[in-house]
C-alpha cells in the first residue's frame, strides 16, 4: 500500500474482499459526499478536497489488491522494476496511458523514477490530483531532483487550476462531444 494511507479499504468504507465494483460504487458514493462544490465555506472546502485526495489514493489502492485476488491463471505475473518502467515508457510513449499505468503496477518495487512515471501517466489520464501525490513520492525518495520537484509544482498548479468550475464544465463537454478521442487520449 502507498505511504500515508493506512488501509484503503477503510478509507473506502468497504470490507477488505470487496469485489471491484463494489470499489468503484463506494468510492463515486464518497466523492459525490466530500466534493468541495458541495461546501461553502472555504475551510470546509479545504477539508473536502484533503478527504478527495484520500479517496482518489484509497481507489487506486483498493482496485489493485482486489484485481490482484484474480484467480491465479488470470493474474499478470510480477516484473523486474525495470522491465514496469520500460513497458511502461513505451506505452506512455504511444499515448496508450491505461495501459502504461498497469504495466506500471505489475512490480512491487518502487523507486523515485516509478513515482515521478506514475505521475507523469496520472498527468496524461488527466488525474491531476493523483499525479500530483505521485510526484510528491518521487521528491521524498530524490530531494534533490529539480525535476521532481518542477513535477510536483506544476501538477500542483494544475489540480488547482481544473478544480475551478469553468475547466471542470470544459473538461466535462469535451468527454461527451468527443468520447472516443477522450478515450484515446486517455481522457
Amino acid at each position: 500500500m502507498s505511504e500515508g494511507i493506512l488501509n484503503p479499504f477503510l478509507v473506502l468504507e468497504v470490507s477488505e474482499d470487496a469485489d471491484q465494483e463494489t470499489i468503484k460504487a463506494a468510492y463515486h458514493r464518497l466523492v459525490k459526499r466530500w466534493h468541495p462544490d458541495q461546501f461553502t465555506d472555504s475551510t470546509e472546502q479545504e477539508i473536502a478536497q484533503t478527504h478527495l485526495i484520500q479517496l482518489n489514493l484509497a481507489y487506486q489502492e483498493a482496485l489493485r489488491a482486489a484485481g490482484s485476488r484474480r484467480p491465479a491463471h488470470h493474474a499478470a505475473p510480477d516484473l523486474p522494476l525495470s522491465q514496469a518502467k520500460s513497458l511502461s515508457k513505451r506505452l506512455y510513449d504511444l499515448k496508450q496511458y491505461e495501459s502504461a499505468l498497469r504495466q506500471l503496477a505489475r512490480t512491487r518495487e518502487k523507486d523515485a523514477e516509478y513515482y515521478y512515471l506514475e505521475g507523469q501517466i496520472l498527468t496524461a489520464l488527466r488525474q491531476y490530483g493523483s499525479a500530483h501525490q505521485a510526484f510528491r513520492a518521487a521528491v521524498q525518495m530524490a530531494p534533490t531532483n529539480r525535476e521532481y520537484h518542477r513535477a510536483a509544482f506544476n501538477a500542483a498548479q494544475t489540480y488547482k487550476k481544473h478544480c475551478r468550475l469553468p475547466y471542470r464544465v470544459a473538461d466535462w463537454a469535451s468527454h461527451i462531444l468527443h468520447p472516443r478521442r477522450s478515450a484515446a487520449d486517455g481522457r
